[in-house]
């Protein structure tokens, strides 16, 4: 095989990959990696307070997931002839800010974030990769599926409202706190970077998304949280 930033990319991408666009994929590969990385770390520090052994490995099982997730961008990253941690760098500042303004103060905030906060995150990762080349698409649906992590937050996080129904108020103030600051993370992530940026926006040769679909992919994002809060038996 030859460079892959020079070989002939999926049909919907540039026929050879310019400069910018290799930039803004590895840009894009960079975000999610350190988001996973971020998500490992969490859940793994949520799992030494869940409540059970059968919680503990619940979680213990999200958060190994979540790593491979991370493992496997940083292979992607480096088939592309890109150093992981020197794309992952640009990203550090603003995603950690977004955690350290929200930490969890039990294991259902944890759960609730882990669920919403994230997915969040996620989803704007998936809106952005409808721009990129098919591997790299495939691979982003790769890493941001369910893997069985939703089903098992949703039980878990009904059954503690049934067993104490004032934890719903609480946790869904946590929940719309969370909405808030996850799309304040992902406009300053797609906007800070020139190169992620230019996958929405477009550049000479490469359409983007006007003013109307971005709007719309907002939405979207509101939409998935409102459903995903009502999953959770929570006011959005």
């Amino acid at each position: 095989m030859g460079d892959p930033a020079t070989e002939p990319a999926a049909s919907d991408a540039p026929d050879v990959w310019s400069d910018d666009f290799r930039a803004a994929v590895v840009d894009l590969l960079g975000a999610l990696a350190y988001g996973e990385l971020m998500a490992f770390s969490q859940l793994a520090a949520d799992a030494e307070s869940a409540p059970s052994p059968s919680d503990k490995a619940e979680v213990a099982r999200l958060a190994v997931t979540e790593f491979h997730h991370y493992e496997q961008i940083v292979a992607r990253l480096e088939q592309l002839g890109t150093d992981p941690q020197e794309a992952i760098a640009p990203f550090v500042q603003a995603i950690d800010a977004f955690h350290e303004r929200t930490a969890p103060n039990d294991w259902l905030e944890g759960l609730v974030k882990a669920y919403v906060g994230d997915g969040i995150a996620q989803d704007f990762y998936r809106e952005i990769s409808a721009y990129v080349d098919a591997d790299t698409r495939a691979l982003v649906e790769s890493v941001i599926e369910d893997m069985g992590r939703d089903e098992y937050v949703v039980r878990a996080v009904r059954q503690a409202i049934a067993d104490d129904p004032r934890i719903g108020g609480r946790l869904a103030l946590w929940g719309r706190r969370l909405v808030g600051e996850a799309l304040t993370q992902a406009q300053r992530v797609g906007v800070e970077r020139d190169a992620l940026a230019s996958l929405l926006v477009g550049a000479p040769g490469r359409p983007g998304a006007d003013l109307a679909e971005l709007g719309r992919m907002f939405a979207r994002l509101t939409d998935e949280h409102t459903r995903r809060m009502t999953r959770l038996g929570l006011a959005a």
